[in-house]
Parts: structure tokens; C-alpha cells; sequence
């Protein structure tokens, strides 16, 4: 795992909250690369986006398998006596019409060709028997081998449903992974924020502990002052007062980081029994982290970056390239279905011969010897190429209006353009994301720069006024007064230095280069980092 840049601690503020003591409450030191290995780990978005994932691969797959051969068979046994109306029916004496037993049996392997086309192999062996006195053989075998091949040569032939479904298939994963992407950068962004914001409300709980135990040292010098005679005692009351108000805004203070926790937990923790619900959230800090410094930044270069590498974008420009496929599907379908067909068989037969054949014709009928046999023999007629059977042509399919693929097309360009106008928004958008985010990184390290200035002057006036009410020159009102301008000089430089850490993690995400810059990488099946 990548080593993050660790969170900065602020030099000003020595005194440690009591939040941060361990007690009766446990804690759970956390740093950022801890808190966002958990956000990533086991979030459900992306535990969903997973399963996108898998779903893509499989559809894929799926739509892939187009392309594997298929085996088709038959078999089957039939009893027949065709009606035939002619002196030369070959009825046995006696009977209306012969009568012929088969068994029919057929085998095909059908593969589907890149090229839109496809291509089968196929064989037939056949066992008839009959009674009628016209045939020449009974039993006989009727066999034959054979290959036809079909080819698209418009419709079909640049994009047929296969190639669709692989397309679209292979841009919808992208897509997902597009997204997971996305998703894992907004978690990324959202623990970055909330850690951020922990941070903060824990350096202000310290900052307004620090203004309790200053009115509460206050009040005592006071006390003193007022038994030796020097100051009134209604000065107490105004310590007192000055107490209970900075004591209401650390009760205010102690709320919003207990907020704060919550909204890192709600990110972080696997579910409501992880043991980080149940104890206080300590971020690890580096005390030798320095502070930030005005940084230097090529907008247009950002900018660039940003529409190159931002995964949004990039989810949309795969969804313009799938219309651009359900565009050239339908207009494929618009086109007629010219096929070119070519087939060839050889076609076998031989047989026993038939002992009640008659010849219509006087002679007496003869079998030639090439036919004499069984299986086997009608088998060798195919290898001998006795039957030849070859065929060579065209198929053509001529739709009539095609008013449906017409209207695809229509509704194809249509919603693409939408999607080019959404793209061009979207890029817009991005743009002013960048820019905005440079900007708050500029004037937050800006603002911290004159928050540190004035919080150094606020120590210094604080110190002065103190010497002046040591000299008895001064009062608790001016005292108060100047600690308030220093406690708030102090919770400026916070907020200048939350923002700039936020303004950090919003510039990285808004450039697409958040989880680059982590050192963070999303496992599509699983994992992180």
C-alpha cells in the first residue's frame, strides 16, 4: 500500500484534549490510508459494481459463445403407405399401395462463420423397407455426406446479431469498470472530507479547551486580586460568566465531533456491529508534517487532464460508442439479404435385391453390383462419387417497407445526439469543477498565510494585554477580549488548513487522478490497494 500523505498537526495547539486520553471509552487510532483501505474494502456500491462486473464478463462470454459449434441430430423410426394414384403404384397383389418401414437417421454440425456467414456439416444414413414391387432394392441404405456454406453479402455481412451482441457486450464492461471507478473515487473523496473534518473537530474541541482553562487561570489571578484588595468583587461574576459561555460552545464543539465520527464510521465501518461504533476515532497524525504552501497550478493543463482521465467521461463516451453500434446494426437491417450459397453432397446407396420386383417393362429387372450390398457398401458409392449432388446460388430477402429497421435508425441518431449533448455538458461541467477547485486550493493556502499571521499578532496583543493587567493598566474585559481574538484566530487558521487539505482531495478528484495519486488500485473481483 502506497504510504499517503499523513495528516498535518497544527504547532500552535500543545494542549492534548482529554478526548484523546484513553479511559473508560476505547479509541481506534486510524490514519487516512487505514480509513480508506476500509471504505474500499467492504463498500456496498462498490461490492455492486463488483457483481456489474461480473455480470459484463458473463454477458460477454455469453454473446461469445455465438460462435461455438453446435451438433444437432435426429433418429427416428417410420411406417408408411403412400396413396399413390397410378397404375405404377407397385401395390403387391391385392393391396392398394405399398408399404415402407425406415429408419431415418441425420447428424449436422453447424458453426457460425466471423464473417456473418455460417457453415454445416451434415450426413445421412437411411434403412428402408418395402413391399412394393417397383423397388429395386429392400432393404436398402440411402446415405450421404455433405457441407453447405452461406454467406451475407449485404445484410448480415459488416454486422450480424453476433457481432452486436459481442460489441456492445465488450463496451458495457468497459462501462462497468468505468464506474467502478467513479464510485471508488466519490468514496475516496467522501472519507478524505470526513477524515478532514474529524481532524478539525478535534483540534477545535482542544482550541476551546485551551479558552476554558485561559478564563478558568483568569478567574483565579482575579480571586487573588480581589482578597488582596486590588479589584472589585463583581469582576468575578464576569470571569464566571466569560467561563460558562467558552464551556457552551466545548459542549457545542464535543456534539458536532461526535457527528463527525459518525459520518467517518458511516463510510468506514463494515456494518452497525464494527467495534468502530463503539469507541473514539483517533486520527494518526505526522508531527513533522509542514504546513502547506501556495501551490503552483496550470489550469488548462488540469483541465486537460481531467477530460482524459475522469471515469464519468469516460462511462458516457462508452455509451455514445454503443448507439454508434445500435446505429450500424439498424442500418444493416434497412439493407436486403443477398446470400450466396454453396453446397455440395455425395450421396450413397446400395441394398439387397428385391425378390418381388417385377419390370413393368417386360425385362426382368437387374441390380448392378456397385449397389449389392449393405451399409458398408452404400458408404463406398459416396467415397466412389457415384451420386454427386453440388449446388451453387443465391438467396435474396427483400423486405417491403422495413418500416421497423427504418425507425431504428431514426431513434438511434436521435438518441445519440442526446448523448453527445449530455457528453459536451458533462465536459463543461468537469471543466468548472477544475477550475473551482484550483481556485479554493489557491485561497486556502492563501488564507492560511494571513490566519497564521494573525494568529501570531493575537498572541503577541494577548501577551501585551496580560502584562498591562499585571500592571493593574488593564481589565478582565480586555483580557477576555484578547484571548477570544486569539482562540478565533486560532480556529481561522483550522478552518484555512481543513479547507486546504479538502480543497487538496477535491482538485485530485476533480482531475481524475484521486486514486492514481492514493496509490490506490480498485481489483475488479475483489480488493483494493
Amino acid at each position: 500500500m502506497k504510504h499517503l500523505a499523513p495528516i498535518i498537526v497544527f504547532a500552535i495547539f500543545t494542549t492534548v484534549s482529554p478526548l484523546q486520553q484513553v479511559g473508560s471509552r476505547s479509541t481506534h487510532p486510524l490514519s487516512l490510508d487505514d480509513a480508506l483501505a476500509l471504505a474500499l474494502e467492504k463498500n456496498s456500491e462498490i461490492v455492486v459494481e463488483r457483481e456489474s462486473i461480473f455480470i459484463a464478463d458473463a454477458t460477454l462470454v455469453r454473446a461469445q459463445a455465438a460462435y461455438e459449434p453446435f451438433i444437432r441430430g435426429e433418429a427416428r423410426l417410420r411406417d408408411r403407405t403412400d396413396p399413390v394414384n397410378s397404375i405404377l403404384s407397385g401395390a403387391p397383389r391385392g393391396e392398394v399401395a405399398p408399404r415402407t418401414r425406415s429408419i431415418l437417421s441425420s447428424a449436422s454440425l453447424v458453426q457460425l462463420l466471423p464473417t456473418g456467414g455460417s457453415m454445416s456439416l451434415f450426413s445421412t444414413i437411411n434403412q428402408d423397407r418395402t413391399n412394393s414391387v417397383l423397388a429395386l432394392l429392400t432393404p436398402s441404405w440411402s446415405t450421404g455426406i455433405g457441407a453447405e456454406i452461406r454467406q451475407p453479402l449485404m445484410q448480415n455481412r459488416r454486422i450480424d446479431p453476433a457481432r452486436r451482441a459481442i460489441r456492445i457486450a465488450r463496451v458495457d464492461r468497459e462501462r462497468a469498470a468505468s464506474s467502478l471507478q467513479r464510485i471508488a473515487s466519490e468514496i475516496a473523496a467522501s472519507v478524505e472530507r470526513a477524515f478532514w473534518t474529524l481532524v478539525a473537530a478535534r483540534r477545535d474541541i482542544t482550541i476551546r479547551e485551551s479558552a476554558v482553562q485561559l478564563a478558568e487561570a483568569q478567574r483565579k489571578d482575579t480571586r487573588i486580586r480581589i482578597e488582596a484588595g486590588t479589584q472589585a468583587e463583581s469582576d468575578l461574576s464576569q470571569t464566571t460568566a466569560e467561563i460558562e459561555r467558552r464551556r457552551g460552545e466545548l459542549v457545542t464543539s464535543r456534539e458536532l465531533l461526535g457527528r463527525a465520527e459518525n459520518a467517518l464510521r458511516s463510510l468506514i465501518a463494515r456494518d452497525t456491529a464494527d467495534s468502530l461504533w463503539q469507541g473514539a476515532i483517533v486520527p494518526d497524525e505526522n508531527p513533522n508534517r509542514a504546513e502547506p504552501s501556495p501551490p503552483s497550478i496550470n489550469v488548462e493543463t488540469e483541465i486537460a487532464h481531467a477530460l482524459d482521465h475522469r471515469p464519468e467521461l469516460r462511462e458516457m463516451a462508452l455509451r455514445l460508442e454503443r448507439q454508434d453500434v445500435e446505429i450500424e446494426s439498424a442500418l444493416d437491417r434497412v439493407r436486403p439479404q443477398l446470400d450466396l450459397v454453396a453446397a455440395y453432397q455425395g450421396r450413397g446407396l446400395a441394398g439387397s435385391e428385391n425378390d418381388d420386383s417385377i419390370s413393368p417393362f417386360g425385362e426382368p429387372p437387374s441390380v448392378p453390383g456397385a449397389i449389392r450390398g449393405a451399409l458398408g457398401r452404400s458408404l463406398g458409392t459416396i467415397g466412389e462419387n457415384r451420386f454427386p449432388d453440388a449446388s451453387l446460388g443465391f438467396a435474396v430477402s427483400l423486405p417491403i417497407g422495413n418500416s421497423a429497421a427504418k425507425q431504428d435508425v431514426a431513434i438511434g441518431r436521435a438518441l445519440r445526439r442526446q448523448a453527445v449533448t449530455t457528453l459536451d455538458a458533462a465536459r463543461q461541467r468537469v471543466a468548472v469543477e477544475v477550475r473551482n477547485a484550483a481556485a479554493a486550493l489557491s485561497s486556502a493556502a492563501q488564507r492560511i498565510e494571513a490566519a497564521t499571521a494573525a494568529r501570531e499578532a493575537a498572541v503577541v496583543q494577548l501577551q501585551a494585554e496580560n502584562d498591562r493587567f499585571t500592571a493593574g493598566t488593564s481589565n478582565n474585559f480586555f483580557v477576555f477580549t484578547r484571548q477570544n481574538d486569539l482562540a478565533a484566530a486560532k480556529l481561522a487558521e483550522l478552518v484555512a488548513l481543513t479547507d486546504y487539505r479538502k480543497a487538496e482531495t477535491e482538485l485530485a478528484r476533480a482531475t481524475g487522478s484521486l486514486l492514481q495519486t492514493r496509490g490506490i488500485h480498485i481489483h475488479e473481483t475483489g480488493g483494493s490497494r
